[in-house]
């Protein structure tokens, strides 16, 4: 007989089957209210979604005034007036080097990396290189759970399973400072450039054959908001740029202001002085095709975008004609007006300067001193073994020794624990397993929307100090 003191079971297909979910019904600011009234501040901005904050109501306006006049077209007959001129306005506000380029709009971050993919090979292909087909790219990353953006991921427990399904190509080591494999007495340039030199292996060991390497700029889930150290994505863009292979820069998860900058690459790529490479040309280093997502609607609707440069899309232009792809609901006009607001939200509030970690007086510099204070307050039989990140984009690593940095045993699920204890206090935060190898090491993600203050960054901090005392 069923147990009829069981809930009925949901018809929806949830993330688990041994985790209850609260109904959201309501999101204000920071804020998320469930069914039964509780109220939660999203200190993670739903898994670094949400940049400009929930119930902004310029944006579910545009998307409303869109739908009353045209709710969808399919992109193999029309395209529209939102999607020209949004596109315009992201190669704006991605920067000179996409000047001349084209913007491939999607639903999402995993739709936007397999554009991306196939959008290098289809480059390599249109200018006579048709031998290149390998995507290179790092251990320990993330890219995204469709088949072709796990394929180029490292995060072992999303991918074990799915293994067999996918067709991969070289995965390098990444600079992780806090567990770094090389000499960090430097301020971890050494290593930056030692980490460097294994992509320089890689793409020679490919025999002609890679097409792109990607990368996040800024570590996302799987690492947890792992800076990059000086240099090293210099040295990976020249490299790139000697051996003829594309540089994507992932930032579903970085972009869109999240990192105080427009997209997290222009803190090291393309605002400096041109750099002159190993044979001699001088131009600026910066990436060939940016992937962004999750700000780009702060979660007001699906949406993704792949930003080709010129190089990348004159080539296509030039040769076939056609790009080779295509989605059923790619450049949705209804979604498209919402990431148009949210871009003219950013601008009209300054939110992408209320990011920046390193100008005093900003949500960010408040969030950086806070949980600066929560490493240095940690006693050393604490839990606490690194805080990092930048912006909005921090981590908090836990461990069980703080002198070895040994992790705690997968098994003890120690982040998911302290996501729960911190949700039950009101605290919204993301948590991750497997960064020091796959499998073991524990981690925070926060991201909070760029609206939040600095008290309520004190009272997130002091949650998050009373969920990990020993």
């Amino acid at each position: 007989m069923p147990d009829s003191t069981k809930a009925p079971r949901s018809a929806v297909l949830r993330r688990s089957f041994r985790k209850d979910f609260p109904a959201a019904v309501r999101g204000e600011g920071v804020y998320l209210w469930d069914a039964a009234g509780k109220k939660y501040l999203d200190f993670s901005g739903s898994a670094a979604v949400n940049f400009i904050g929930h119930g902004v109501p310029e944006i579910s306006a545009a998307m409303a005034a869109q739908a009353a006049k045209l709710e969808f077209v399919h992109t193999s007959q029309f395209t529209t007036p939102v999607a020209e001129e949004y596109a315009q306005d992201l190669l704006t506000f991605a920067g000179e080097n996409f000047q001349g380029g084209a913007v491939y709009f999607t639903s999402g971050g995993s739709e936007s990396i397999e554009t991306a993919l196939k959008l290098a090979r289809q480059y390599q292909f249109e200018i006579g290189q048709k031998q290149r087909y390998q995507i290179l790219s790092r251990n320990q990353s993330y890219h995204g759970s469709t088949l072709g953006a796990l394929s180029v991921s490292g995060n072992q427990r999303r991918r074990e399973i799915y293994l067999p399904m996918v067709r991969e190509f070289a995965h390098v080591g990444m600079p992780y400072c806090y567990r770094c494999a090389f000499d960090c007495t430097d301020g971890c340039r050494n290593c930056g450039q030692q980490y460097a030199a294994e992509l320089d292996r890689a793409i020679e060991a490919a025999n002609g054959e890679a097409a792109a390497f990607i990368l996040e700029p800024l570590s996302g889930a799987t690492l947890g908001a792992v800076v990059p150290p000086p240099g090293y994505l210099q040295a990976v863009a020249e490299i790139c740029r000697r051996h003829g292979v594309l540089l994507i820069a992932d930032e579903v998860m970085t972009g869109m202001g999240r990192t105080g900058r427009n997209f997290a690459v222009d803190h090291w790529l393309g605002q400096s002085e041109p750099a002159e490479s190993k044979n001699g040309d001088t131009a600026n280093l910066a990436a060939d095709i940016l992937v962004t997502a999750k700000g780009l609607s702060s979660g007001y609707a699906p949406l993704g975008a792949v930003i080709a440069s010129k190089k990348v899309i004159d080539a296509i232009a030039a040769g076939s004609g056609a790009f080779l792809h295509g989605f059923t609901y790619n450049a949705h006009p209804v979604s498209l007006a919402a990431g148009r607001a949210v871009l003219q939200h950013l601008k009209a509030t300054n939110l992408i300067a209320a990011a920046d970690s390193n100008r005093p007086g900003t949500a960010a510099a408040h969030l950086k001193q806070a949980l600066s204070t929560l490493k240095e307050n940690d006693p050393p039989t604490g839990v606490i073994g690194d805080v990092r990140g930048l912006g909005l984009l921090w981590a908090v690593e836990f461990v069980a020794d703080k002198k070895t940095k040994r992790p705690f045993p997968p098994e003890q699920n120690f982040a998911p624990r302290v996501a729960a204890a911190a949700m039950k206090r009101g605290l919204l935060v993301y948590p991750m397993q497997g960064s020091v190898d796959g499998l073991s090491g524990d981690h925070l993600l926060l991201a909070p929307p760029a609206v939040i203050t600095k008290d309520q960054i004190a009272w997130s901090v002091d949650q998050l100090r009373e969920v990990t005392r020993p």
